[in-house]
């Protein structure tokens, strides 16, 4: 019976830390412009393509099909 109370304390603490960092969150405006770091990490990926190196340019463009 003491571990079901320790058990139910437990969560209640969790769940009143999780409400505190997000009511904390809110006020400290951190989600005021989500969409803005959706479209930076969609084009950093972007970017990264774009700067890689073909293979197909590696090697001069004389790619040769073996079989």
């Amino acid at each position: 019976m003491e571990l079901t109370w320790v058990a139910l304390a437990a969560s209640l603490f969790m769940g009143l830390g999780a409400a505190c960092v997000f009511v904390f969150a809110v006020k400290r405006d951190y989600f005021r412009d989500l969409e803005d770091a959706k479209y930076q990490v969609f084009w950093s990926d972007i970017q990264e393509l774009v700067d890689q190196p073909k293979e197909s340019d590696e090697d001069g463009g004389k790619s040769q099909i073996r079989s």
